[in-house]
């Protein structure tokens, strides 16, 4: 069982609601995963510069 089997919003859907991503950049970053990026949705945006790891951390503690 997988942390996704728990979590009923997907990371972008919440980083949108807490204001910290524009629906541009969550699309941008789900465009980077369907391409072939296996890296998680938070060490994409993080690269491009979208959120930094704190925001990623932040959201995880309010699961």
């Amino acid at each position: 069982m997988d942390i996704e089997d728990f979590i009923d919003e997907k990371i972008g859907e919440g980083l949108v609601r807490m204001g910290e991503m524009t629906e541009e950049q969550v699309s941008a970053v789900l465009q980077k995963q369907s391409e072939g990026d296996e890296r998680l949705f938070g060490e994409i945006a993080v690269e491009l510069d979208y959120i930094d790891v704190g925001t990623v951390i932040r959201y995880m503690e309010h699961l």
